[in-house]
Formats: C-alpha cells, sequence, structure tokens
C-alpha cells in the first residue's frame, strides 16, 4: 500500500493535517507515504517511520508550470490512493497526472474534474475536522482523528523556559506588538529563561523585544534555526506565548501549554487542537475576525487592545 499525500503550504496547516494522516496510518498501518509539499512542510513531517519518500514541490519556480508539474507528476508516478490538504488546481493536475486510481481533496471545480473523490467538509468546523473529512473518503471505516503529532525529539532545556513568538508570516495583523511581549516576558524572566522565536523576516522585531528586556537573560533565535530546530526547541518548552501563528500549531503538537494571542483570525477554526493547557486571548469586536492580512479600517483594535496583563494573568494560569 502506498499513499500520495500533497501537504499544506504553511507550518500551521501542515501540523494541522497531521491528525489526518495519523488516522490514515491507523487504517493502514503498512502503508508507505510519499510526502510532497513546500520546503517548511516537508522538513517539519518528513521524519514520519511510515514516510519512504519526500519531495518540495518546485514546480512553480521556473519555467511553465503545467509542464512542470506533468513532470513532476510522472517522477512521483501512480499510488495504491492519493490525497491533497491543498485547495489547489495544479495539487488536483498533479493527482490526475500521476495515475493514482483513487484521488482524494476538498470539493471545488478542479477536483470535481480531475479527483475520484470530492469532498465538501463540514462547516463550521476546526481546519483539523475539515482535514480528517477529506481523509475519511479514504477510508470504509471511521477514521480516529486524534492530537497534533510530529515526530521530531524535543530539545532538554535545564530551567523552566518561556518561549515568546512575536512573529506570524501571513501578516502583521495577526502580531501583537513588541512593546507588550517585552512586557510578559519580563514578568517572568526571573522564573524562567526566555527564548525569542521567529523566522529570517521576523528578526528585526526579536531585536526590538531584545532591547526592550535590558538586563534580561534570554536567548534571541529569530533568523537562527532551521524548521527541525524550531520544532525541537519549542516542543521542550514549558510555557510558549505567541500570535496564531505556526509555531502555535508545533507547540500544540507537543501539548506545551501555550497562550494564544488572536485578532483577525477564526479562533474556532484555526486554534490550538485538543491541547488542554491552551488559552485564547481575544477580544470580541465588531469588525473581527476579518481575516485580513492587514488591518482594513487601520485601527488594529482586535490586538491593539488586548493588554499585557490579560496575557500575563492567562500566563499564570497554566503555570
Amino acid at each position: 500500500m502506498t499513499i500520495l499525500i500533497i501537504l499544506p503550504n504553511w507550518l500551521g496547516d501542515a501540523v494541522m493535517a497531521t491528525p489526518a494522516i495519523e488516522a490514515l496510518c491507523t487504517v493502514y498501518p503498512k502503508a508507505k507515504l510519499t510526502l510532497v509539499g513546500s520546503h517548511v512542510s516537508i522538513e517539519a513531517l518528513k521524519h514520519h517511520p511510515q514516510c519512504t519518500r519526500n519531495y518540495v514541490d518546485e514546480t512553480k519556480k521556473k519555467g511553465n508550470r503545467f509542464l512542470n508539474t506533468y513532470h513532476f507528476a510522472k517522477e512521483l508516478g501512480a499510488h495504491d490512493m492519493a490525497i491533497s490538504f491543498r485547495n489547489q488546481l495544479h495539487s488536483s493536475l498533479l493527482l490526475y497526472w500521476s495515475k493514482t486510481p483513487i484521488t482524494a481533496g476538498r470539493s471545488n471545480w478542479h477536483s470535481k474534474l480531475f479527483l475520484t473523490h470530492t469532498i465538501k467538509p463540514s462547516h463550521p468546523s476546526h481546519l483539523v475536522e475539515q482535514y480528517g473529512d477529506i481523509a475519511q473518503s479514504l477510508s470504509q471505516k471511521p477514521l480516529p482523528i486524534g492530537k497534533l503529532k510530529l515526530h521530531l525529539p524535543i530539545h532538554q532545556y535545564h530551567r523552566p523556559t518561556l518561549g515568546i513568538n512575536p512573529g506570524a508570516t501571513y501578516g502583521s495583523a495577526k502580531r501583537w506588538y513588541p512593546e507588550k511581549f517585552a512586557e510578559v516576558a519580563r514578568a517572568f524572566s526571573k522564573t524562567h529563561d526566555i527564548i525569542i522565536f521567529g523566522g529570517p523576516g521576523e528578526v528585526e522585531m526579536a531585536n526590538d523585544i531584545e532591547k526592550r528586556l535590558e538586563g534580561v537573560v534570554l536567548q534571541n533565535m529569530a533568523g537562527k534555526t532551521s524548521i527541525q530546530e524550531l520544532c525541537s526547541m519549542i516542543g521542550g518548552l514549558s510555557i510558549f506565548v505567541t500570535n496564531d501563528s505556526g509555531p502555535m500549531h508545533v507547540a500544540g503538537a507537543y501539548q506545551v501549554p501555550t497562550v494564544a494571542i488572536f485578532g483577525p483570525t477564526r479562533h474556532l477554526e484555526t486554534s490550538q487542537w485538543m491541547n488542554k493547557r491552551s488559552k485564547i486571548v481575544r477580544h470580541e469586536i465588531e469588525c473581527a475576525p476579518c481575516m485580513k492580512r492587514e488591518c482594513p479600517l487601520g485601527h488594529h483594535e482586535c490586538m491593539k487592545n488586548i493588554t499585557p496583563n490579560e496575557v500575563i494573568a492567562a500566563v499564570k494560569s497554566l503555570i
């Protein structure tokens, strides 16, 4: 049994697909998985014990993407079944051109043309459940949708450690403010070591927080970790304070106590999945969730009005 899986591009979405992948592996315990995804999603998920092949999808880098997709499909070859967690024309074509006989994806115009199973997930529902609905089409047995899971070892810290993640790759609307993150970190600096996380594009923001924490012993890891190192380090934390982001879901996969700050995004759809030690801090305002990358009204009140004291109180409730 071989299963071809097209992963979501974003780190958080890829991690949210892991319960569906684990469920398929429960039903097909001897299946060999081929994973296709972005560099980020592959680096996070390629360590699954049933993954025997993994590929970074580079079909859009140069040349004609349709032709590149066709050649890539021939390289992948036919599998017993395939599933796409992307809602994208080229992913549907990739599965179709691979000549895999059973293919599944989210229902839309192109999946109806090219895939054998097109699924309209129940809505409203969490994204984990939506991915589970798509995967269910590949099994006659009910799929057990459990917790998020990553197969990377966790980093061992010598002291209680608080991680903060001020970034969010999706856009500025999802980001709380550096000065407020700094205030939260300082409140726990006597009892916890502090680590600042961030991607290559978030180094300036992390440096801003570091400057505001003068006199506090901390590690600024922004732009310094691989995806594997990021996951491992987050997995070993005592507590994590983060925006709605990919690292938030990594923490959920390791059941790290987490305070997640939500503004413009749907917390019922993308909050941490099945982490009992998780708190959401958000304000109910008329214009949220708007799902925009930048505040369309220019005031950013959904995030601006959240105070450090609210987040500090949420952290204290978890530790």
